[in-house]
């Protein structure tokens, strides 16, 4: 099991060197990989630190900004209209 183990991270750490050897943007690399996943006497560490609720937070911050960002462009769009700064011409297009 351990030489499993072992064996995957090997794979993981060339994987890792392989893309940033051929240069890709950052935001296409593999996550950071860890190397280190038994201690000095062959036990396994525990599990790395998991963000619960990602979708969730994301999705909490998004539809406020997105509402936020909608009700400023169609209060300014009136702003714009009611000044007469810019009114959309009705031209018919036949």
């Amino acid at each position: 099991m351990a030489t499993l183990v072992a064996n995957l991270a090997r794979a993981r750490v060339l994987l890792a060197r392989n893309i940033a050897e051929r240069g890709l943007p950052a935001a296409r690399q593999a996550a950071p990989v860890r190397t280190k996943i038994t201690s000095a006497n062959g036990a396994l560490l525990p599990e790395p630190y998991n963000i619960r609720f990602g979708l969730a937070k994301v999705v909490a911050v998004m539809v406020p900004f997105i509402y936020v960002g909608a009700t400023m462009s169609r209060e300014g769009a009136a702003f714009l209209e009611e000044n007469d700064i810019f009114v959309p011409d009705d031209d018919d297009d036949d």
